[in-house]
C-alpha cells in the first residue's frame, strides 16, 4: 500500500472497520491522525478524512475537534431509532429492573432464519431466550439468535446473570441494524410468559444486526398487552 493513487477511501473505511471488528481499536479507544493513517495506508488525508466522516455518519467511530475520533461507545449513536437496552426501558419507567434466563443452547441455524438474515444454512447458532420484569412484572420476552461464525466467544458468554443485548452491544460492533414492528396475538407460550390471555394483542419488534455484511444477530422481543413505543427524533 505505497501508491498514493491506488489507495481509494473505501480502502481505508474497510480497514478501519476490520480493526475495529478485530478489537485492534476497542470501544472508546482513540484512534491515529488523521495524518498518521495518510502515512501508514500511502494516501492523501483527505482520503482518510473522507473514510473516517463515513464511519462517524454510521455511528460507529466519535469525532471531536481537538479530542481526536474514538470508537463509539454506543455504535448505534447516531441512528433515528437507537437500540436502547431493556434495562434502560425498565428503569426509565421508575420501575425496578429484573432479567431471568429461559433457555440457552447451540442449535443448526433452521431454514426461515437462514434465509431471512443470510446465513449458510444449518449454521451454527446460539438461541437464547430470556425474560425481563419491571417490578416483578411481565415486560418482555426475548427470543434472541447469535451467528456464531461472527461472535465466536458467544460460547463462552453465561447469560444468566446478563442478558445477551447488553453483552453483544459491549462486545460486538455492527455496521447496518434493520427493524420491524408489528401486532400479533399471544399463543399460548408467549401468554405464559406474559401473564396475558390467549389471544391478547402483544406489540413485536424484530431486530437483525449485520458487520460488514455478516449477520451478528437476529432478536423476537414480545412485549407485555398495552406497551406503547416511545422515540425522541
Amino acid at each position: 500500500m505505497t501508491d498514493r493513487q491506488k489507495i481509494s477511501f473505501q480502502d481505508v473505511r474497510d480497514e478501519v472497520l476490520e480493526r475495529i471488528h478485530n478489537r485492534v481499536w476497542g470501544q472508546g479507544d482513540l484512534l491515529p491522525t488523521e495524518q498518521d493513517l495518510s502515512e501508514e495506508f500511502g494516501c492523501a488525508r483527505a482520503t482518510v478524512n473522507r473514510a473516517l466522516r463515513e464511519l462517524a455518519e454510521r455511528g460507529i467511530i466519535d469525532r471531536k475537534r481537538k479530542s481526536g475520533t474514538r470508537v463509539a461507545l454506543s455504535p448505534v449513536k447516531q441512528a433515528k431509532l437507537e437500540i436502547t437496552l431493556t434495562r434502560q426501558l425498565i428503569e426509565d419507567r421508575n420501575a425496578t429492573y429484573r432479567y431471568a434466563l429461559v433457555r440457552c443452547h447451540q442449535v443448526s441455524a433452521p431454514g426461515w432464519l437462514a434465509s431471512q438474515v443470510g446465513l449458510t444454512p444449518c449454521a451454527p447458532v446460539l438461541h437464547v431466550q430470556a425474560m425481563h420484569y419491571g417490578n416483578n412484572q411481565p415486560f418482555q420476552f426475548e427470543d434472541r439468535w447469535i451467528n456464531i461464525s461472527a461472535v465466536p466467544k458467544v460460547t463462552d458468554a453465561d447469560f444468566s446473570a446478563v442478558g445477551p443485548n447488553e453483552w453483544l452491544l459491549a462486545e460486538v460492533p455492527f455496521s447496518t441494524a434493520e427493524l420491524s414492528f408489528g401486532a400479533i396475538s399471544a399463543d399460548e407460550d408467549l401468554a405464559e410468559y406474559l401473564s396475558c390471555a390467549v389471544g391478547a394483542p402483544l406489540f413485536q419488534m424484530e431486530r437483525t444486526t449485520w458487520f460488514q455484511a455478516q449477520p451478528v444477530t437476529f432478536v423476537r422481543m414480545s412485549f407485555h398487552p398495552g406497551y406503547q413505543m416511545r422515540s425522541r427524533y
